[in-house]
């Protein structure tokens, strides 16, 4: 690929939320504080009006653990990868691929209420031939930790 937006672009941690294909009611992140080659740190409030906690579980709603995984893996993988993949090969090869989830082993430690606000922080593991796999932790506000995680993904071309 040759052009402009061929060589790598450091993206800002605004350019990379709005580069997530995930948009609401599947999205779960807010803000991403910071972001570099090796790390990522973000906010999300899960919002007491999604539709999820009405059945999980009736009277006493709880986020789905499935759900908090969705939110590590939108953290550590795709807006990660985001970053990974546009510092080596620009906005145009971001727009280029998709990002698929392969894997996890996620420990969960703690509940996440309606209304309860998370940050999500990931490192690098590796990153190689488009393949991301991250270790991330979910703490709440106070600091006590909800899962820590070992997510993977890739980037394929669409």
């Amino acid at each position: 690929m040759t052009g402009p937006d061929s060589v790598g672009v450091v993206l800002s941690p605004q350019e990379v939320l709005e580069l997530l294909p995930q948009k609401e009611p599947f999205r779960f992140v807010d803000e991403i504080i910071e972001v570099d080659g090796e790390h990522i740190k973000a906010r999300y409030r899960f919002r007491p009006e999604a539709d999820f906690y009405r059945g999980h579980f009736p009277g006493n709603p709880v986020t789905p653990g499935v759900i908090l995984l969705e939110a590590i893996a939108q953290v550590g993988v795709v807006a990660l990868g985001i970053f990974l993949i546009a510092r080596d090969g620009g906005r145009a090869e971001v727009e280029r691929r998709v990002s698929v989830f392969t894997d996890a082993e996620v420990d969960f430690s703690g509940i996440v209420k309606p209304g309860d606000a998370v940050t999500i922080s990931a490192t690098k593991v590796f990153f190689r031939r488009g393949k991301l796999r991250s270790k991330a932790e979910m703490t709440l506000d106070g600091g006590s930790v909800v899962c820590t995680a070992t997510v993977s993904g890739m980037g394929v071309l669409q």
